[in-house]
């Protein structure tokens, strides 16, 4: 069985896991850019940043987002130069550039990883409140109306 969470400590765990995220994404990202050879000029492995992480009052919602040169994104794809704009389709050259997944799949899996995280802690405090609800003696020391009464 799950160990149920206050409110307090499941906010202090989930305020430290996504606020490490955006850390451990730019890690990765780099990472998998140096082991793919990603790097011609550098720009791409420097680019890679944690731009902004925002959370509601109970750390529920969450707003995280990073940012990395465009380029990264062809690199990802396997596309590039050697087909000119507006080819309406192969033009019997072969194709020199491979898929270099640096980005995609670590991001997928992390992602994932963060709902399940964040699915969690929500789960635990919730078990933590309803228990408290159903214990009498709990209830009445933590009632508004009995503190003041």
């Amino acid at each position: 069985m799950a160990e149920r969470l206050t409110e307090q400590q499941a906010l202090l765990e989930r305020e430290k896991y996504i606020n490490a995220f955006n850390d451990t994404m730019v890690k990765i990202w780099k990472e998998q850019i140096t082991l793919l050879g990603v790097i011609d000029t550098g720009a791409l492995l420097e680019s890679p940043i944690g731009i902004r992480c925002d959370k509601n009052d109970k750390i529920t919602a969450i707003t995280l987002g990073q940012s990395f040169l465009e380029y990264g994104l062809w690199q990802n794809y396997g596309t590039g130069r050697e087909t000119p704009q507006g080819n309406p389709g192969d033009i019997g050259r072969d194709k020199v550039r491979q898929k270099r997944p640096w980005f995609s799949r670590k991001f997928y899996a992390s992602f994932m990883n963060l709902k399940d995280f964040m699915a969690e802690s929500v789960g635990r405090e919730f078990l933590g409140a309803v228990s408290d609800a159903l214990d009498s003696d709990k209830m009445r020391r933590n009632s508004r109306y009995y503190q003041t009464h």
